[in-house]
């Protein structure tokens, strides 16, 4: 009789310990399609609410040439042949808080709408080319390019929509179904590297290179409004950019563990 009593008092005790580790207040997960391009990252969601979560994501991928399918889309919105998207390099790092509502009765499982903001800050290295004619009859036709490097930032906010799953005792997969996010940009990259060296003297360089950065104050970049400076000493160039940022979530995979 006394090990049915200790048993019976027991059992409530080590079934909610069990319920505890299977239904944790906690997530910690990775976003596997992001993982796969380099584009590594991590995300804390913590339950705060029955049906209500919040969670906070970290993204960093090192400066490195873009993916095949970056460079298209880039190449399009800058058409321009001078400007070598093909030696075009770009880091970033983005934080993403969110607000999740979960439309099912379980803790943080199944469909659900979040609502978030995003701020990121991406590191380019643009090469730019351009050519002259040397005075020199020797030299003739030169081409010369200049390495520009800077950051760009942006601050937005979106909604997503998705579904998160059960998938085993502390396993749990995010998928986001799509989403989307729009707000501002803003930013300033220098030329930091020429080949050859500006001559100040040689009016040749000087006025084919000032040319070429300043083409892009004449051109539509459709939401992007860009401008191109040089010093009066030709030793530092500038672009600069402000305009409207959009970008898509769909399709992502998170796997993750509860805890």
């Amino acid at each position: 009789m006394k090990k049915l009593i200790t048993m019976l008092v027991f059992i409530p005790v080590i079934t909610s310990a069990q319920i505890s580790i299977l239904g944790g207040k906690n997530i910690l997960k990775t976003n596997l399609s992001g993982d796969a391009i380099g584009n590594y990252n991590i995300t804390y969601e913590r339950s705060i609410l029955k049906k209500m979560s919040f969670s906070l994501g970290v993204r960093y991928m090192p400066k490195s040439t873009m993916p095949q399918f970056i460079k298209d889309k880039v190449e399009e919105l800058v058409d321009d042949k001078n400007i070598k998207i093909s030696d075009f390099q770009m880091g970033n790092f983005a934080i993403t808080p969110e607000f999740r509502l979960y439309l099912s009765a379980g803790k943080m499982k199944g469909f659900y709408i979040a609502p978030y903001v995003r701020y990121a800050s991406f590191d380019l290295q643009v090469p730019v080319a351009y050519t002259y004619t040397d005075p020199n009859p020797l030299v003739g036709t030169v081409n010369a390019s200049a390495l520009f490097n800077g950051t760009f930032k942006s601050f937005s906010g979106g909604l997503l929509l998705g579904s998160q799953f059960q998938i085993a005792k502390k396993l749990v997969l995010d998928v986001w179904i799509i989403g989307g996010h729009y707000g501002t940009s803003s930013g300033t990259i220098k030329a930091t590297d020429f080949n050859p060296p500006i001559d100040p003297n040689n009016p040749n360089q000087t006025q084919a290179f000032k040319d070429q950065v300043e083409s892009v104050n004449n051109k539509d970049y459709g939401p992007f409004k860009f401008k191109g400076e040089v010093s009066s000493d030709y030793k530092t160039a500038t672009f600069t950019s402000t305009g409207a940022w959009a970008g898509v979530r769909a399709l992502g995979l998170s796997l993750g563990v509860r805890f």
